[in-house]
C-alpha cells in the first residue's frame, strides 16, 4: 500500500495550547507523562522511571519522541512546559477497530499529564489539530480507540462530536471505537 497523506505541519497554536514538536528539554516532562500511575491507568500501567529513560535513550533522545508526521508535544502556550502528547497518526492495519476494509484510518490518541486534567486543554488541543488537518487532507474517516472504561476519554470523544461506533476485545478489555468525519472539524 502506498503510503497515505499525514498532516504536515510542525507547529499548531491554539487559545492556551501550542502542539509543537519535542526537543531534549522535554526529557522529564516525558518521563513523567509515562511513569504516572493515573495517566496509564487504561492503557496498561504506567512504565518504571529507568524503562522510560532508556526508552527515551534509545530512540536518540527527547527530541525524537514526535518525528513522525501529527506527532507533538501538547505545550502550555504561555510557558511552553510539557502537558502532554497528542498524535494523529494511522491506525495499523493488522490492529482491531477499523471502519474501512483497507484500514490505515486517521485516529487521535493523546496523553496529558494528570495536573492538566480537567482543564479542556486535551479538547484545544484536539480541535487544532484535526482543523489544521481538515484544511490539509482530503475528508476521511477519523478514529478514537479507547478502553470502554475509560470515562473521561469517552466523554471527551463525545465531546468532539465523535460517534460510537463499535465494540472490540484488545489485551483482554473491551475497547470502544468512535468515529468522525475529518471535513466536520474544517473551521
Amino acid at each position: 500500500m502506498d503510503q497515505l497523506p499525514m498532516l504536515s505541519a510542525l507547529q499548531i497554536r491554539a487559545e492556551r495550547v501550542l502542539l509543537r514538536k519535542a526537543r531534549d528539554g522535554d526529557r522529564e516532562g516525558l518521563i513523567e507523562l509515562q511513569t504516572e500511575p493515573e495517566v496509564w491507568a487504561h492503557i496498561g500501567g504506567p512504565r518504571l522511571r529507568a524503562d522510560a529513560e532508556q526508552r527515551l535513550d534509545a530512540i536518540g533522545g527527547p527530541a525524537n519522541a514526535t518525528t513522525a508526521p501529527g506527532h507533538f508535544i501538547i505545550a502550555d502556550k504561555a510557558t511552553d512546559s510539557l502537558l502532554g502528547t497528542f498524535e494523529l497518526k494511522r491506525r495499523p492495519i493488522d490492529y482491531p477497530g477499523h471502519v474501512t476494509d483497507d484500514g490505515e484510518e486517521l485516529e487521535l490518541g493523546y496523553l496529558m499529564l494528570r495536573r492538566a486534567w480537567g482543564a479542556g486543554l486535551a479538547f484545544e488541543a484536539a480541535t487544532a489539530a484535526l482543523r489544521a488537518a481538515a484544511d490539509e487532507l482530503d475528508d476521511q474517516p477519523v478514529l478514537i480507540a479507547t478502553q470502554s472504561a475509560n470515562e473521561r476519554s469517552l466523554k471527551l470523544a463525545g465531546r468532539l462530536r465523535f460517534r460510537p461506533v463499535a465494540t472490540f476485545e484488545w489485551f483482554d478489555v473491551e475497547q470502544s471505537l468512535w468515529l468522525s468525519s475529518l471535513h466536520s472539524f474544517k473551521a
